[in-house]
């Protein structure tokens, strides 16, 4: 398994590995957002949670759209250098 299953799958796995870490910020709205109350608000607030509330409930459209963009931004040099990075040491990249 060592010297045949591991190295044929290898490539595999490091593009799954540069995928999924653009979803390392999603933590997940839904679930964050329906389980949050005022006892616990200051320490469940995620990015998602946030950009909503500021962006539909104070009616702040603009500061919404810069924080969910710098968020976007984060997520794509997290997977653009994981991406190069993985180019730099096993020659396998998704571009």
């Amino acid at each position: 398994m060592r010297y045949i299953d591991l190295p044929a799958i290898m490539p595999t796995i490091i593009v799954l590995f540069i995928l999924s870490l653009g979803n390392v910020l999603g933590v997940g709205f839904e679930k964050a957002f329906l389980l949050q109350n005022p006892l616990n608000l200051s320490t469940s607030e995620i990015i998602s949670t946030y950009v909503y509330k500021i962006g539909l409930v104070n009616s702040d459209f603009s500061f919404s759209v810069a924080v969910g963009l710098f968020n976007s931004i984060v997520g794509f040099v997290l997977v653009f250098g994981s991406n190069m990075l993985s180019r730099k040491f096993s020659g396998t990249s998704l571009f």
